[in-house]
């Protein structure tokens, strides 16, 4: 089934336009593939913690883990945050978060030493530069000396 619209100029809207401009502005598009590229290093980075860096910490500490150290606030005794939470006891889970600090820790170590590793290779990469520019073909500096010859 063919529906015929009626042909209705309809007023340009400045938002519109606007929108259109901001979106097609470079650093829009470049942010938004910084966040594509954040979310698949973020994997990566997860990835070597949890898969690398993690087990080596916890073979250094004997298993430590924090999880379970809580305070129940209603005064009694539990054996585990999972008895504290089905006798439905107030609890502060301070352990938790020392896993999540020392989580964040270690993940902002992990990204601080990548990031320090790329940069001595940029590093490097332009001390190369630097020490061998690139030599300009003959037929450049031939095509040089004409344009200048002829600008006098």
């Amino acid at each position: 089934m063919n529906v015929n619209l009626p042909n209705v100029n309809l007023p340009k809207i400045k938002f519109v336009d606007e929108f259109k401009s901001f979106i097609a502005r470079g650093n829009v598009i470049d942010m938004a593939v910084g966040i594509i590229i954040g979310a698949a290093f973020t994997g990566i980075v997860n990835s070597l913690v949890k898969d690398i860096v993690t087990p080596i910490i916890g073979v250094a500490t004997s298993g430590m883990d924090f999880s379970n150290l809580f305070i129940a606030l209603d005064g009694k005794t539990y054996a585990t945050i999972a008895a504290a939470q089905e006798a439905t006891a107030p609890i502060i889970s301070y352990g938790v978060f020392l896993n999540a600090v020392i989580n964040f820790l270690i993940v902002a170590f992990v990204i601080f030493m990548m990031v320090r590793t790329i940069n001595r290779l940029k590093r490097q990469e332009e001390a190369k530069e630097a020490a061998n520019p690139p030599v300009t073909p003959e037929e450049v500096l031939l095509l040089r000396e004409i344009r200048d010859s002829l600008k006098k």
